[in-house]
């Protein structure tokens, strides 16, 4: 017989032994949100599911369940076929821990394949997220890399990860790099998968002394950061990357290709255009109708992006900064990683 755990022991599971989470919701469901590092084996598709709570609905449980019933019976071997490729200790969960999560336990302890259930499903998950968010204490300092759009932070922050430091990339978290173009080739998270994977982030990372992050403000595309991390950032070192402003129109161009959707840069930049001086406004419009996108980043960073950093970076007193004035992105990051090593930012 199947046994209900739940969300710290399904934690704790995945820190001490191999162990695999599987969503037996339908992949919409899964798509939407669902426990970092799962696995979807659906009882339904989407299209089942539909149909079954349509029959819920409109008849009543009983003969949805005779429904649904006979739907999962017609999959039974595939999908057991499916449960018996993994190796290793599993835990099957569904919304709350209901009918679609009992009888996939109880179908594979007939099959004699053993498999606990998240009692109270990924519902119970979210709430142990929720209160971790409000209630939880996040040891390490934060080393805050700021910097004019275009200094390619987010580059740093992949090569610090790649050298072996704690990094939280929070712009890949949210798909969205946090400007008005940020979500432009990306797909952008809701809260919930964003808060998923921040915590299982912060879980990872709260034994280490320091954590490097990006400077954010509180919201990024859709999602926003939670007060745990968004007041420490604020209290945190904030280190400063300056860069040639050619150098950051390369950088940007480089990383958002806008010759391959310039309508979706138009489309972006109306939201803007009124917060612009019209002349110049004028003049960014025709660029990007051109595709003359070097210009038109340029007048953007200098018009538009620049005065608004300025701004937002001026209330961190000057005891709390560090700049790192370089030629080039990678002279940045060679920069940066020598003063960590020379000074122990995080000490």
């Amino acid at each position: 017989m199947f046994h209900d755990i739940t969300v710290s022991d399904l934690l704790s599971k995945k820190d001490t032994e191999p162990h695999t989470i599987i969503d037996v919701r339908s992949p919409k469901e899964f798509k939407e949100a669902t426990i970092p590092s799962s696995i979807n084996i659906p009882v339904f598709n989407d299209e089942e599911r539909a149909e079954v709570g349509t029959i819920y609905k409109k008849v009543g449980k009983e003969a949805a369940m005779e429904r649904g019933l006979a739907i999962f019976s017609k999959k039974l071997p595939e999908f057991i076929g499916e449960f018996k490729k993994i190796e290793t200790p599993m835990t099957v969960f569904c919304w709350r821990g209901g009918m679609r999560s009992k009888t996939a336990a109880t179908v594979l302890d007939l099959m004699g394949i053993r498999a606990n259930r998240l009692g109270g499903g990924i519902r119970s998950y979210r709430r142990w997220i929720v209160n971790y968010l409000e209630t939880g204490k996040f040891r390490p300092k934060l080393l805050v890399l700021n910097g004019y759009t275009g200094t390619g932070k987010t580059y740093i922050l992949q090569k610090l990860k790649e050298k072996g430091y704690p990094v939280i990339d929070l712009e890949k978290m949210a798909g969205h790099r946090g400007s008005i173009f940020g979500q432009i080739g990306l797909t952008p998270s809701n809260q919930k998968k964003f808060d998923s994977a921040l915590v299982t982030e912060m879980l990872e990372y709260e034994n280490e002394q320091f954590v490097f992050i990006e400077g954010e403000s509180k919201r990024i595309g859709r999602v926003y950061l939670p007060d745990i991390i968004y007041d420490k950032k604020e209290k945190g070192l904030q280190i400063f990357i300056d860069l040639p402003l050619e150098e950051r129109v390369k950088n940007i161009i480089e990383e958002y290709e806008p010759w391959g959707h310039p309508e979706r840069f138009q489309e972006a930049f109306r939201y803007i255009k009124k917060k612009i001086h019209t002349p110049v406004a004028k003049q960014i419009e025709a660029h990007l109708e051109e595709g003359e996108f070097t210009q038109a980043v340029r007048l953007l960073l200098e018009y538009y992006y620049d005065p608004r950093y300025e701004y937002s970076a001026s209330h961190y007193p000057e005891s709390q900064k560090i700049t790192v004035q370089a030629d080039s992105v990678d002279d940045a990051f060679n920069k940066l990683l020598e003063g960590i090593q020379q000074s122990k930012m995080g000490a």
